[in-house]
């Protein structure tokens, strides 16, 4: 009788053992992601922000930055693509779910680049800017989700959070953690009229330098002849001085 009571003990205590491991593997599991984790993200796109996170009630769960049609669209961290498809109200969207926990979503693209399953990189191109799903004009529409996503988007976090604070008509420049590097404009050597010279500096595109002149990218082409938007860090361009407040 008393070894079948031992034998009831220790069954008790290893199924008693058994269920803390389970029910500490579960928390574990629950845990949201951390902030820190997210201390060498990218930023995704290049441009300007015209929509921050919790605006219209309070039902805006991301940031919207407006930038050039066509433009290259980046992962902010190496993951998995989650869903790469065409919604009636994301448009053309990406999904990636990060090895830290985290999901980000990249919306109203042009075009999607990646595909679902895949793994890719950080600073990868998952996509190109565009204007489709319900949206009214060209932009990345970006979210954040501590954990995974949901209809309610109850785990979606302002992407401010990570980047830093910005504000609505701020230029934002990706593939660098701080997006809202200043962008020191030299517009004090004319060398014909109506002309500036500004030489090329590093991280800076076309769109910015546009932003930041008060011109528009086609301006800027069509007075230096250019055919793509590619620039090289150090070469001069001329920008078009009678544009200019």
């Amino acid at each position: 009788m008393t070894d079948f009571l031992k034998r009831i003990l220790i069954a008790g205590a290893l199924g008693f053992c058994i269920s803390l491991i389970i029910l500490g593997g579960v928390a574990r599991a629950e845990e949201s992601p951390r902030i820190d984790h997210t201390l060498y993200w990218v930023f995704p796109a290049d441009g300007t922000i015209t929509d921050s996170f919790g605006t219209r009630g309070g039902h805006h769960k991301g940031i919207d930055i407006a930038g050039e049609e066509g433009s290259p669209i980046y992962s902010v961290d190496h993951g998995t693509v989650l869903k790469s498809y065409y919604s009636s109200t994301y448009g053309h969207v990406v999904f990636v779910k990060h090895e830290n926990g985290f999901e980000t979503v990249y919306a109203h693209l042009g075009k999607r680049l990646v595909n679902e399953g895949e793994s890719i990189d950080k600073a990868q191109v998952v996509g190109v800017m565009g204007n489709t799903g319900r949206s009214t004009g060209t932009h990345l529409h970006f979210e954040i989700h501590q954990g995974k996503w949901n209809l309610t988007k109850e785990l979606a976090i302002d992407p401010y959070l990570v980047f830093g604070n910005g504000e609505v008509g701020q230029s934002v420049f990706a593939k660098v953690h701080d997006p809202y590097q200043v962008v020191e404009v030299s517009k004090d050597i004319i060398n014909e009229p109506g002309v500036v010279q500004h030489v090329i500096k590093n991280g800076e595109t076309l769109w910015s330098i546009s932003q930041a002149y008060k011109v528009t990218v086609n301006e800027i082409k069509h007075l230096n002849g250019l055919h793509s938007t590619t620039i090289v860090t150090g070469n001069s361009l001329k920008i078009p001085a009678n544009q200019q407040r």
